[in-house]
């Protein structure tokens, strides 16, 4: 067992003022239904440097049945074609979602392309009219999470340790 700080973050509104643009002229942001294979592919590269291991263990049939779900988005941002990562949001629709998964590969990170795919990812959300979106973040995940999340709206409502399987 291994513990971990987690951080809950909520937003309450829609990200405020002008949507931001792409620090990429190849970069293309939209909503995507992936194959489970290829979902799989993704959330592996994106995942794997940050111990990601949530989805790997579900079974394949509860899997594929979360990813047909319309209460499940799935926005993929690529590059010149490629996946370079992607925001998954649970309970769409409904009036609290959450923001699962978020996160690029390797390759594109370090090139301000993550709070393009996050802001652009919230705002397709927030067209949706939710009360709030709430997400997760802990010690694993990527060392600048929690202020990317901070700086896309997000407020911290809770923080406490927890433990989790090594």
């Amino acid at each position: 067992m291994v513990d971990l700080l987690v951080t809950y973050l909520d937003m309450t509104a829609s990200p405020s003022g002008a949507a931001l643009s792409s620090p990429d002229s190849a970069a293309c942001l939209k909503r995507e239904n992936l194959p489970l294979v290829d979902y799989l592919d993704l959330y592996r590269a994106v995942g794997a440097s940050l111990d990601w291991d949530q989805r790997l263990r579900m079974p394949k049939n509860d899997l594929a049945v979360l990813l047909a779900s319309p209460s499940t988005w799935l926005n993929v941002l690529r590059v010149d074609g490629v996946a370079a990562g992607f925001c998954e949001f649970n309970g769409v629709g409904e009036p609290v979602v959450e923001l699962a998964h978020f996160g690029l590969v390797d390759a594109f990170r370090g090139k301000r392309l993550g709070l393009y795919l996050l802001d652009g990812s919230l705002r397709a959300v927030w067209a949706s009219q939710p009360e709030r979106v709430w997400l997760h973040t802990d010690t694993n995940d990527h060392p600048k999470a929690l202020s990317v999340y901070l700086r896309a709206g997000f407020a911290i409502r809770e923080r406490r340790m927890e433990r989790f399987p090594d």
